[in-house]
């Protein structure tokens, strides 16, 4: 089985630092929110945002958390990895 086929769970991957693709860490993932219908993951939720990251205008969640697209996701290892075209 291919490396990205593989299965991660979400319990896996929270706590885990998101970073650009140019090495800009944007804060550890909080929680991850999902269609509850199709399954499809909508947003990470961002716990710890940095600095760099409290500047850009990135959606907000109710209690006010910084939201990244989960479609912004181009790898999951040791970190995970986002699009920063893809966000702002």
């Amino acid at each position: 089985m291919a490396e990205e086929d593989e299965k991660k769970y979400s319990k896996e991957l929270i706590g885990k630092t998101v970073i650009s693709k140019t090495g800009k860490k944007y804060g550890t993932l909080g929680d991850i929110v999902f269609e509850t219908r199709s399954g499809e993951l909508i947003h990470m939720v961002l716990d710890n945002p940095t600095s760099y990251t409290e500047k850009l205008e990135l959606e907000k969640d109710k209690s006010g958390k910084k939201l990244i697209p989960f479609s912004s996701v181009i790898a999951i290892g040791d970190f995970i990895v986002v699009s920063e075209e893809d966000i702002i």
